[in-house]
């Protein structure tokens, strides 16, 4: 018997996450997602700002320059357009030792619904039961300050994705399981003056999910993981004499290092060559260095440091997953406290899975 344990949706969403990647051919796409509500609001900008807990994800290095406890939690209901009742969480937290660093650990959970078990005797599923769908990480980070300008950082995650049972022509589906490292660097610059007003400047590159493939069946080959290569800068400058006004402008540079059939490794050096990808219809594209980037580009203005608004801009090729998008966002700060909403207005097609996706942060400082 053959039984057909992933529903529609589900493998939509697996070509919706891999259509972000270079090749189509990554695994767990959900490590991805970008987690922090500030950011997002950003257009996903983060790896030269990674100046709260969240640098977990955009840039481990960013932990050294930071000081103080600190916990968030992300909430988004994902995919929106499906309807199908898709939910992300994303847990956080920073701890500061002195004299050594400041250590991170996250918990991501995607949550993809429960699903009714079919087979080809039996489409309806009627009788076979029901089974849950899901995919989670949990990991630590660590950032060390090598000098006032300089950091350096890393992590390592647990993988864990568990999108199906049963078995697909007498192979048994399995979870799948792998661990991805992190390695990490952070410029920031000595404060200098800028049109009159105090200013600064920081540049962060951060290489994200480096391990071992992924596999659902003991006869299936690996998948690799979608490890990320992000470069960028930020620039903060004061409107005022005072710094009661602020505005910041980052840019990320991003770009998924994966090949098929190739090592982890050995895909941070072989895939920033031009490839070839199906595009649908039978249709093949041949991508270039620069048409595989992602760029993202975003503003935040702070008022007193209490209340911010945020936009930007995020852009990939129309061959390379073609997610552009404009992004908004607001947050709050009083004392210990805050909270962080983003807002994702899709470019082009009204109807993207990714249109009118929100994030809601909520962070705590000790």
């Amino acid at each position: 018997m053959r039984r057909t344990t992933l529903p529609l949706f589900i493998l939509l969403l697996l070509c919706i996450g891999t259509a972000e990647a270079q090749v189509g051919i990554t695994s767990v796409p959900f490590l991805q997602i970008e987690p922090d509500s500030r950011a997002a609001g950003m257009g996903n900008t983060g790896v030269a700002l990674a100046d709260n807990a969240s640098a977990v994800f955009w840039n481990p290095a960013g932990l050294a320059f930071q000081t103080g406890n600190q916990v968030s939690i992300t909430h988004s209901e994902w995919l929106p357009q499906f309807n199908a009742d898709l939910f992300y969480d994303y847990l956080v937290g920073k701890y500061h030792v002195e004299d050594i660093g400041t250590f991170g650990a996250h918990i991501t959970y995607l949550n993809l619904g429960e699903q009714q078990r079919t087979s080809l005797d039996n489409p309806t599923g009627e009788g076979l039961g029901r089974f849950n769908s899901y995919e989670f990480a949990g990991g630590i980070s660590y950032g060390y300050q090598i000098n006032d300008n300089w950091s350096v950082g890393s992590g390592v995650r647990f993988i864990h994705s568990s999108l199906a049972d049963g078995d697909i022509e007498g192979d048994k589906i399995e979870p799948g399981s792998s661990v991805g490292f992190d390695l990490a660097g952070m410029y920031q610059a000595d404060p200098f003056t800028f049109l009159d007003r105090e200013a600064s400047w920081s540049a962060g590159l951060n290489i994200s999910n480096i391990g071992p493939g992924v596999s659902y069946t003991n006869n299936a080959e690996k998948d690799p993981l979608p490890t990320m290569f992000r470069i960028g800068w930020s620039f903060k400058t004061n409107l005022d004499k005072q710094g009661i006004n602020t505005l910041t402008i980052a840019n990320d540079v991003s770009k998924v290092m994966a090949r098929e059939d190739e090592g982890a490794v050995s895909s941070l050096f072989t895939s920033w060559g031009a490839f070839k990808r199906d595009i649908g219809n039978g249709r093949t594209a041949s991508l270039n260095t620069f048409q595989q980037l992602m760029v993202a580009t975003g503003l935040e203005y702070w008022y007193n440091e209490l209340f911010a608004v945020r936009s930007g801009y995020y852009y990939e090729d129309p061959n390379n997953g073609d997610r552009q998008f404009l992004t908004l966002g607001a947050g709050l700060r009083y004392q210990f406290f805050g909270v962080d909403f983003s807002y994702i207005y899709t470019l082009g097609d009204e109807n993207h899975p990714l249109a009118n996706t929100t994030r809601f942060g909520l962070l705590l400082n000790f």
